[in-house]
């Protein structure tokens, strides 16, 4: 049965419907705000796995290029592979609703949100939230939710949810906040150096409208909700559970301490190695076993967060604000454009910085429109970071966390006008044992520093997580700065802010509680602001500004703006000009529709040569000027000098010497570059020259007489027509 409810949302309608497509999913809802429009299903399989200590769940966001009315480019015209931007829409859906699943269900969840139609004004992927979440929730899959998401936007001092791509474009502050009505539970954003007090507000302000669509959500469950299906019940206890626990606590509280990574690792197997020899009977039953490692889990737990709260020390010694010994070292690879290593404890990263030309820019064929980006940076992550073997390859959490460092890095990238390169910065992990993302960022800022990037400031980033006894109001709490591994995983918070010294540009946050009060949010932020400052002093100390010199590997850039009316000029038919000048000069020019030129050549030189050269051709001769010419053509009644590439014009044999000469040749050769100044442009566009030896200083013209024509007369004056060849006449009438 259809049913429909509504909500509105900055003058538009927000339509949730469910009950009239793919009535076979456990879920579905129909989602249109404007002219854009997501179908969302939810299923689950028919079966259920018990003691899955995770919960099976795929978000798989997808979008239709029809719904943008376009065909997809390149030779396959279907979707294919999912881009980088469902794949991070995906994200967006999965990060805030996998908590609120129970792992006790036990069976695998697909959600599948398509936007089917698309404005061109309004996103979908906040639309693809709430339909996600609508269908789940109405669905009979056992849910705590539901949940909502919105985009935030300050424009100027006004905040504005849900904005348009033309708001967003214009915003100094963009975040997608979502929660449930009890609580922020997600962000993700970035900034123009915001200060903390700008962001508390945007996020008080996103959770308001949450709490309303989260509202709306129940009330169409009124209407067609299912009744949830029974949570898989544990059937099996672990046996001597209770004298496991007590000969594990005391070892563990021990082995869980050890300052190294590896230490604690081995240490804590080991442990767990002596306790599962004593009862190894008991655990060769598949299901024993996997509750014994849940003990471990539970055990581990339970010691890092007492120690924390009781005593306020972490599990490698440090205290809650403490960050980890910063290394920074930059130009440890010859022949990159800029590289640094940036290493925090045990988190390393290999940042490598390339400069490239305009033709290496990022182009996106996306439903909202093509656009190509300057800036990109990729993320990678090897199996052995973490000491282990696994499959090489870039995965959604590599995508993910190579968007929080390009976001929190690209607004203190410089504009294409003011650094004409196409920048590529690569992060390689080389170790990991906490936010590999902010340390992505640090060593992004000294690898572009290293490689003469213009930044505009300074970026660093770090990680925080949270550790809560209780969610009653005055339950204890610790924030915690340089977080690790363990403290991400056994954590309630993973908070990571990048900035500046005058404020935030990256942000994300999940939270694992239902939600953080404005004080610990205070807490967190100012805190993070700290620990950002801290970094950024260790950072400067190694290189706080741009080297002087870009590498000698990379391209050389020459830019110039030309009129607009001249582009066609410069390309000539078919491209025939510039492709001429790129041959000639070794070079590589791309121009744009508001006239910028950008010169790409292996040194200097080739580009400033190329840059004279569509000077030439796109600049008007003016008289009066003194031009450094080449000479063309050598005919008894002068030279025909090239000015400037693809305009010649002639000097008379009068006006190569102050003495009389008896032939052109006399004073001239082809091939010579020769200084003339431009004398008249006649009504037939003809260039008329003086060889700059036969003008006195005074710039008056003091050349001698040939014939009886007067020295003013015009280059062929009463010379008779016959000593002139037809030919000549015809060319240069052709050629001016």
């Amino acid at each position: 049965m259809l049913q429909k409810i509504t909500y509105q949302i900055a003058g538009q309608d927000l339509v949730l419907e469910t009950g009239r497509i793919a009535k076979q999913a456990n879920g579905a809802v129909f989602a249109q705000y404007a002219g854009s429009a997501v179908i969302a299903t939810v299923c689950a399989s028919a079966h259920s796995v018990e003691g899955l200590d995770y919960v099976p769940l795929t978000v798989d966001y997808n979008e239709k290029y029809y719904a943008a009315g376009k065909i997809p480019g390149g030779f396959i015209k279907r979707e294919n592979r999912p881009k980088d931007k469902e794949i991070l829409v995906s994200r967006l859906i999965d990060r805030p609703m996998r908590p609120l699943f129970d792992k006790t269900f036990g069976r695998e969840i697909q959600v599948v949100p398509t936007t089917v139609s698309a404005d061109m004004v309004n996103p979908p992927d906040m639309l693809a939230i709430i339909a996600s979440s609508a269908a789940v929730h109405l669905s009979d899959i056992p849910f705590n939710g539901p949940i909502a998401g919105v985009r935030v936007c300050a424009l100027g001092d006004e905040l504005i949810v849900n904005p348009t791509y033309e708001q967003i474009e214009k915003s100094r502050l963009e975040i997608v906040v979502a929660g449930t009505k009890d609580g922020i539970t997600m962000v993700e954003g970035g900034a123009k150096e915001v200060g903390e007090d700008l962001m508390i507000v945007a996020l008080e302000k996103a959770h308001q409208v949450i709490i309303e669509l989260c509202g709306l959500q129940e009330k169409l469950r009124e209407l067609a909700g299912k009744p949830k299906l029974p949570l898989t019940e544990a059937r099996v206890k672990l046996e001597n559970g209770e004298a496991m626990r007590a000969v594990a606590q005391p070892q563990l509280a021990t082995a869980c301490f050890l300052k190294g990574k590896q230490e604690r690792y081995d240490a804590i197997s080991a442990v767990k190695a002596d306790i599962a020899g004593r009862y190894a009977e008991q655990l060769e039953d598949e299901a024993q076993k996997k509750l014994f490692d849940a003990l471990f889990e539970d055990l581990q737990y339970e010691i890092l967060r007492s120690s924390i709260l009781n005593k306020g020390l972490r599990v490698d010694g440090r205290g809650t604000e403490d960050i980890r010994n910063i290394s920074c070292e930059v130009g440890i690879l010859p022949r990159t454009h800029g590289s640094a290593l940036f290493t925090r404890g045990e988190t390393q990263s290999l940042v490598v910085t390339t400069l490239g030309t305009v033709m290496d820019e990022q182009v996106f064929d996306d439903i909202e429109g093509d656009k190509r980006e300057h800036f990109i940076l990729h993320y990678n992550f090897p199996p052995y970071s973490v000491g282990e073997v696994g499959r090489m390859g870039t995965g959604r959490r590599e995508i993910g966390h190579g968007n929080l460092a390009r976001r929190s890095l690209e607004a203190m990238v410089p504009s294409k006008e003011v650094f004409p390169y196409t920048i590529r910065v690569v992060s390689e992990i080389m170790e990991s044992n906490g936010s590999s993302s902010m340390a992505s960022v640090c060593g992004g800022t000294l690898s572009m520093l290293h490689a003469g990037v213009p930044m505009k400031k300074p970026v660093a980033g770090i990680a925080m997580g949270l550790i809560t006894e209780g969610a009653e109001p005055g339950s204890r709490y610790a924030v915690l700065s340089d977080i690790l591994g363990e403290e991400d995983h056994l954590g309630d918070m993973d908070f990571k802010v990048a900035g500046t010294e005058d404020g935030i540009t990256g942000f994300q946050m999940d939270i694992k509680i239902a939600g953080v009060s404005p004080e610990i949010m205070r807490k967190a932020l100012d805190q993070a602001h700290r620990g950002r400052l801290h970094i950024l002093g260790i950072m400067n100390q190694t290189l706080d500004r741009p080297v002087d010199h870009i590498s000698e590997y990379a391209p050389k850039v020459v830019t110039l703006r030309i009129d607009v009316d001249k582009i066609g000029a410069l390309i000539g038919p078919g491209g025939k000009n510039v492709k001429a000048l790129c041959e000639q000069y070794s070079v590589r020019i791309n121009t744009e529709d508001d006239g910028t030129v950008s010169i790409f050549g292996r040194n200097t030189q080739d580009a400033e040569e190329a840059k004279k050269a569509v000077l030439g051709i796109v600049s008007d001769p003016e008289v009066g000027i003194v031009y450094q010419g080449t000479v063309r053509r050598l005919m008894d009644f002068g030279a025909f000098v090239e000015i400037l590439p693809g305009k010649e014009g002639l000097v008379h044999i009068s006006k190569l010497s102050r003495e009389r000469i008896n032939s052109v040749s006399d004073v001239l050769h082809e091939g010579q570059e020769i200084p003339v100044k431009l004398t008249e442009i006649d009504k037939m566009g003809r260039l008329n020259l003086s060889y700059i030896d036969a003008i006195d200083p005074d710039g008056e013209d003091s050349s001698g007489t040939q014939g009886d024509r007067p020295s003013g007369d015009r280059p062929y004056g009463d010379r008779p027509q016959g000593d002139r060849p037809r030919n000549d006449r015809h060319d240069r009438n052709r050629r001016y």
